[in-house]
């Protein structure tokens, strides 16, 4: 159920809850704000611990301002008490912890303490310091923390000494004291979260704190200003260090509220995002898809630049820069797995073939040699340009200025062609060159032909003539025959590689550099004389990458600004008053959007209001796990990981011809098809290839899926179906959602279809129909097992002896002593129909005479493991004996067996006698082919019955089939071999009987027709009880061909209803066979239906029911290519709500499922979104691990 607008964006409990949490968060730990009074001396004791390392500080900072100590001996003794105190601290929380362990283990735990209101005793009470210093989980933590405090506080009170500050600010008084004193309370807010209590941060990164990471963040970030204070103490006086100094003092004082408003990131995020940022920036890499990777890739990429400043000769820098660039833009990690693989499987023999194969489906050898060529040529044009041509000075005429032209050329090529790929030019003006009226996958093929060949074109630009033509001008660069610096080894490495990690990128961004460089190169400007061209494109490159980001956040502002108004879902009654203070407050918010994308730190709108706040930095990736590891996998999540490597090949051709756009590390695409929805995000790009991560979303929407799916289904449709009611040069209607459609892929996978058996399932005819057939098909199963059976047999050198007589079936002996038994257990001799004597109506049931038990034959087993139906009367005692001991006893069972079964009286002499089991002799030598096995051949079925559905049994049917079988395997003549089958009778009396008792076990010993709900929930596995069912239950393999065999037949009522009746026994093979071999029909639920979904079945079908409409319903899956909608996602859009989901559950901890901020909205696709996030934040069902497309 939808909420409206108007609703609080946080219940009451949790307003409460944040109220109290954020002072907490302010101030660094201490908690003011309680649910109940609390005693004074709480909040006395809390203001003592958070003042002092102030008042240790200030010991030291009298001392040094008396000149009793020189600074950094002040320093010594306040850290050394601070360390101390510290140490003091978090002994008496072990105390306090060993003295209550004992009395923990045997009290209950207050509920008092779950709700925030605790019971103090005194001052120095158990409780009081518990709830004051929580302490540390482990003992090394303990230690660690203490000395970080003590060095906290001595570098501290160093930092602000007043003499220093005063030093800095030319002797202001005034400003000096309010450092001062500011100062000391941001120190003060580290020390507390430090060595006390931790706050709760707002800026949370990992939903559990396993390391105890978090008390080191503040403490960390006053560091970092105390070690540039430090910087600007030792070395020699720089007026720009000097200047960062003091700017950073006045900073300082800002920390605690950039620590509330969480802008700062943790510190695993902090690293993680700072790795990124300068691998991307400064080294010309890319993002990559773990931690691991990333972190390998960092150290090799830093490694090399700083090779290349120790390298004397200019000739083997520009090798040694062009080589390591190529070689650290390939996939070397599937590189190297091809290369192990290959290996290995040469030297196992073949022995792990089947996973090197599909290694090198991926990257084989001819990918390998391609790229030892380009590598080949890449060294000999960097080193030949440069060596031969020598230096030459830029100018209208030069070498370098005319590739300066080739590459703008280039640049306006395949961004153009890039543009044709899409079916939308720049996202609003609709591609006149897209095919149209594509509506399925051979069409669509064939007016993309076209398209194919534009791609293919551009492919070859961008992967070989554009990387040669960027390392021309690289290498005509005289910069590059200067002495060895640190700007032209860090600047070139970067653009050397970056030539192949991001060729378009790389290709704009020297385009930039060589057109200002030929408009402004005769003027005497900075830009040329002070910088190199490596420093320039690594300039041009940040503010670049800046730039988009700045653009793509503008645009996701002020569509979260614009739709608050003009979505009448979304129009809250504040929202005027938000759009007023944003529009007043419009340099501010400008700035904070600015700010956001200089930090490359997501733009967070608070609950998905116009309220825009800077989130932390963090890795693109913006979930700490590793990729794919987590998702809510239920029984849908089986299509999508069908349906992976499929979109995955569809993805490769896509990405490769630039059909999806722009594709860079944390790009969005959504796909959609049917009830499917995939999300796509890109981990990281290189030289032909991709890494991506593919997730699928719930199947069963709730009204805010369906919402927005709705709207996705919309946007796709107007751009690719509606093609006969749009003109050629149309806009893009959806221009403002954060969904730009794209192209369409095709896919193989599954389409769904349900329909309503109303009028096939209820029909009196059908179902009569059904239970003729069901004999059919399952004769045809039988004769299909064992001819199979028997193919077996006589591959593993195990021929059956032709006339092979079964051994007899001897009767049971009856005990003449007490049977000893649980009264629970059962056999059969307790309820059985073979068991009931015959009974008349002028029969004794009182005779005292013994009365004859029917013996039980062998191969009957006992039903114990079958529910009796009844039970003996309360409070009797059961017992078991035999009729030679208790006549009696037995007079009466028989009485209450016939009860119970219900079975008519019966005419004297008129006998249920069983089947007599002799042992079969059949006619014809090649039989015992054929012939059932042997615990299948002794069915509890009387002679009359068996007599009376004999009948039923097709003759015709069976010949037919038996004439289907191959012979030819066979020595003799198969035509006398069918014959002399055909007239073996024993063998025909033997299928009957079988097939028979399994009818009879299916539908009942009751001829009448079944309803559809014995259809159903016999198809289910759910079947009435009878002799004949137990009877079958035993026999597990039996009894799962049965079942299969029901569900074939109903899917053939189905088939017949649909398509019409069948005309012969021809198109009745037919049908079964290719239920046999093309379909898996049976529950979705089971495991044989989830192999075939990975396996690819072609089709599959499952009975269901529709409790709300009470109609019994079909569904049908397909595997064919499909054409799959594939759209462009707004990446700061994403990473903003993420942003705010991220602070909304783990700060705020607002995870009501009915919360304003995950409620539809059509444009942010809000909900989509949520979903899409990783667990446990949000819910896909399905995340497929770091995928490598390649793209070669």
């Amino acid at each position: 159920m939808r909420m409206g607008p108007d609703v609080p964006l946080l219940n009451d409990h949790k307003q409460e809850f944040l109220l109290k949490r954020l002072p907490q968060t302010v101030l660094g730990g201490p908690r003011f704000k309680f649910g109940h009074c609390a005693p004074p001396y709480i909040y006395v004791n809390q203001i003592v611990l958070f003042l002092l390392p102030w008042v240790l500080g200030g010991v030291g900072t009298l001392l040094y301002q008396l000149s009793v100590l020189q600074d950094y001996c002040t320093a010594a003794l306040s850290g050394g008490l601070m360390l101390a105190a510290a140490m003091i601290i978090q002994a008496a929380n072990l105390c306090v912890r060993k003295k209550t362990s004992l009395v923990e283990k045997v009290q209950i735990h207050s509920i008092l303490t779950d709700e925030d209101e605790w019971e103090f005793s005194s001052c120095v009470g158990l409780e009081t310091v518990r709830f004051i210093i929580p302490g540390k989980k482990y003992i090394i933590n303990i230690i660690f923390h203490s000395v970080f405090a003590g060095l906290l506080c001595g570098f501290g009170m160093w930092y602000l000494l007043p003499n220093r500050i005063a030093s800095l600010y030319g002797g202001n008084i005034g400003g000096t004291v309010m450092i001062f004193v500011f100062g000391w309370v941001t120190i003060c807010i580290a020390e507390y979260s430090l060595i006390v209590n931790t706050a709760s941060e707002t800026a949370t990164y990992q939903a559990l704190d396993t390391y105890e990471t978090v008390p080191l963040m503040r403490p960390f970030y006053v560091f970092v200003f105390i070690a540039v204070d430090l910087a600007h103490r030792f070395v020699a006086d720089i007026p720009a260090l000097k200047l960062a100094n003091q700017v950073l003092h006045i900073v300082f004082l800002c920390l605690p509220l950039l620590w509330t408003l969480g802008i700062l990131p943790p510190l695993d995020a902090l690293f993680l995002w700072g790795m990124e940022q300068v691998l991307e920036l400064g080294l010309g890499g890319s993002p990559m898809s773990s931690n691991l990777r990333l972190l390998a890739m960092f150290l090799v990429s830093a490694g090399t630049a700083v090779a290349t400043y120790f390298i004397p000769s200019t000739v083997g820098r520009v090798l040694f820069m062009t080589g390591f660039g190529f070689t650290l833009s390939l996939n070397l990690a599937e590189i190297g797995f091809a290369f192990k693989y290959a290996v290995i499987s040469r030297l196992a023999s073949g022995q792990l073939k089947n996973t090197a194969a599909c290694c090198r489906t991926l990257l084989g050898w001819r990918e390998l040699i391609f790229y030892l060529i380009v590598l080949t040529f890449a060294l000999l044009e960097a080193s030949l340009l440069h060596y031969l041509l020598g230096p030459q000075a830029f100018s209208e005429t030069s070498l370098q200025a005319i590739m300066s032209y080739v590459l703008m050329t280039l640049l306006l090529l395949t961004w153009v062609l890039r543009e044709i790929q899409t079916v939308y030019l720049f996202g609003i003006f609709r591609n006149p060159f897209y095919p149209k009226d594509a509506m399925t996958v051979n069409v669509f093929v064939e007016k993309q032909k076209g398209l194919l060949k534009i791609g293919a074109f551009r492919k070859i630009l961008l992967t070989l003539v554009s990387p040669f033509a960027m390392i021309a001008f690289l290498s005509l660069d005289s910069s590059l025959h200067h002495l060895p610096s640190a700007y032209i080894s860090t600047g070139f490495s970067r653009s050397f590689r970056m030539v192949w990690q991001d060729t378009e990128c790389a290709l704009l961004d020297m385009v930039i550099v060589s057109a200002v460089q030929l408009l402004v190169f005769n003027t005497d400007l900075w830009w040329n004389r002070s910088i190199d061209t490596g420093i320039r494109l690594l300039l041009v490159g940040i503010i670049r990458n800046r730039l988009f980001q700045l653009v793509s956040k503008l645009q996701f502002a002020l569509t979260v600004l614009l739709t608050s108004w003009t979505e009448k879902k979304q129009r809250r009654k504040s929202t005027p008053t938000l759009i007023t203070l944003n529009v007043v407050f419009f340099p501010v918010v400008l700035a904070l959007i600015a700010l956001s994308a200089l930090l490359s730190s997501p733009l967070l709108p608070l609950f998905s209001l116009p309220i825009f706040l800077i989130g932390f930095p963090r890795p693109i990736r913006s979930w700490p796990g590793p990729v794919g590891t987590t998702a809510c996998v239920c029984p849908d999540t089986i299509f999508y990981q069908q349906m992976a490597p499929s979109l995955t090949t569809a993805l490769q051709s896509a990405l490769s011809i630039g059909s999806l756009g722009l594709c860079s590390p944390g790009s969005h695409y959504l796909c959609r098809f049917q009830d499917r929805l995939v999300w796509i995000l890109v981990l990281e790009r290189g030289f032909t290839y991709c890494c991506i991560n593919i997730k699928g979303l719930e199947l069963q929407e709730t009204s805010c899926h369906t919402v927005e799916a709705h709207r996705v289904d919309e946007v796709f449709e107007l751009a690719f179906e509606h093609e006969e009611r749009i003109q050629t040069f149309s806009l893009n209607h959806h221009f403002g959602n954060i969904l730009t459609p794209c192209t369409v892929l095709p896919v193989k996978l599954y389409s769904d279809a349900r329909n309503v058996l109303s009028g096939i399932i209820d029909s009196p005819e059908n179902r009569k129909q059904l239970k003729d057939d069901f004999i059919k098909v399952l004769l045809w199963m039988l004769v299909q097992h064992c001819c199979n059976s028997s193919k077996t047999h006589r591959t593993c050198g195990r021929t059956p002896q032709p006339k092979q007589e079964s051994p007899p079936v001897k009767p049971t002996e009856v005990s003449s002593k007490a049977i000893e038994r649980p009264a629970s257990s059962w056999k059969d001799d307790d309820l059985s129909v073979e068991s009931i004597e015959d009974w008349t109506d002028d029969s004794n049931l009182f005779d005292t005479e013994p009365s004859k038990i029917t013996p039980k034959a062998k191969g009957m087993p006992s039903r114990g493991g079958t529910p009796r139906p009844f039970f003996s009367l309360p409070g009797s005692v059961e017992i078991h004996t035999t009729a030679d001991e208790l006549p009696e006893a037995t007079s009466m069972n028989k009485l209450y067996k016939a009860v119970v079964l219900g079975l008519p009286a019966l005419d004297t002499g008129k006998q249920w006698r069983m089947m007599d089991f002799s042992p079969l002799k059949f006619s014809s030598p090649y039989s015992e082919m054929l012939n059932l096995p042997e615990e299948w051949r002794t069915p509890p079925l009387p002679i009359a019955k068996l007599h009376e559905m004999k009948q039923k049994f097709p003759d015709d049917w069976f010949h037919f089939v038996l004439r289907q079988l191959e012979y030819f395997h066979l020595q003799d003549n198969p035509l006398s071999l069918l014959e002399g089958l055909i007239k073996d009778t024993a063998l025909k009396d033997l299928y009957a009987q079988s097939v028979l008792t399994c009818y009879i076990g299916m539908f009942g010993i009751d001829d009448t027709v079944p309803s559809p709900g014995h259809i159903f929930r016999a198809y289910n596995g759910g079947l009435p009880w009878s002799i004949c069912l137990d009877w079958l239950m035993e026999k597990q393999e039996l009894f799962q061909l049965a079942l299969k065999v029901f569900r074939y037949t109903v899917k053939l009522m189905v088939d017949k209803a649909s398509l019409g009746p069948v005309e012969n026994f021809k198109e009745l093979l037919n049908y079964l066979e290719e239920y046999d071999n093309d379909w898996c029909i049976g529950l979705v639920t089971e495991k044989e239906w989830q192999e075939a979904v990975l396996q690819e079945k072609p089709y599959l079908f499952s009975l269901g029911h529709d409790p709300n409409m009470g109609v019994y319903t079909s569904r049908v899956l397909t595997l064919q290519e499909f054409l799959v909608q594939a759209g462009k996602l707004d990446s700061e859009a994403v990473r903003g709500q993420w942003a705010n989901l991220a602070w909304e559950l783990l700060y705020a901890t607002n995870d009501d499922e009915e919360r304003y901020s995950i409620q539809a909205h059509p444009v942010l696709l809000r909900n989509l979104t949520i979903q899409a996030a990783d667990p446990p934040l949000g819910y896909p069902v399905y995340s497929s691990g770091p995928l490598h497309v390649p793209l070669l």
